[in-house]
């Protein structure tokens, strides 16, 4: 397995921090939250784009948890 890079990292903090400045669940309706849900849909992206692209065996021995 390879290893992360600087740019992985940098895009895992980015995500965890925007994790992390969720707005409260009762502003849900708010503009806040809006602009929140996109930023942190782009960083989302970005991070699984960038997992297809370092570690591409990786996703096909992944075994999922059963729930």
């Amino acid at each position: 397995m390879k290893k992360m890079d600087h740019e992985g990292y940098e895009i895992l903090k980015q995500l965890v921090s925007d994790v992390q400045g969720a707005p409260y669940p009762n502003v849900v309706d708010n503009e806040l939250y809006r602009i929140w849900y996109e930023h942190a849909q782009q960083i989302a992206i970005q991070c699984l784009e960038y997992i297809d692209k370092n570690f591409p065996k990786d996703k096909d021995n992944t075994k999922m948890p059963k729930f």
